[in-house]
């Protein structure tokens, strides 16, 4: 996943090619990336995107760079079915999916 903090809204952007050449999603994030910020952002807009909880989301690597692999434990088929949704919506160019909290 690829992070571009300090965005004017949390939104999907959509995909890109990873450091490795295989494809990342790619999300904005109004926070900075200060003292963790973006990445707690990102785990809140992640579970409310995804339907998780906050709990079942972890930085696996890359906490302190733009790109960053995730670990989201739960139910994997309907973690992959919201993903391809959410996805596929990028590409009709909807409204961005619903951000929960206020905006910083």
């Amino acid at each position: 996943m690829r992070i571009a903090p300090r965005a004017d809204r949390n939104a999907l952007v959509g995909t890109i090619r990873g450091g490795d050449g295989r494809p990342a999603l790619h999300v904005r994030l109004t926070t900075p990336p200060v003292e963790g910020a973006a990445n707690r952002a990102l785990i809140e807009c992640l579970a409310a995107w995804l339907d998780l909880r906050k709990a079942d989301i972890s930085i696996r690597s890359g906490a302190t760079a733009r790109l960053k692999v995730l670990h989201l434990a739960g139910d994997s088929t309907a973690i992959m079915a919201r993903l391809a949704e959410w996805i596929g919506s990028v590409a009709g160019q909807p409204p961005a999916p619903p951000v929960r909290g206020r905006k910083r």
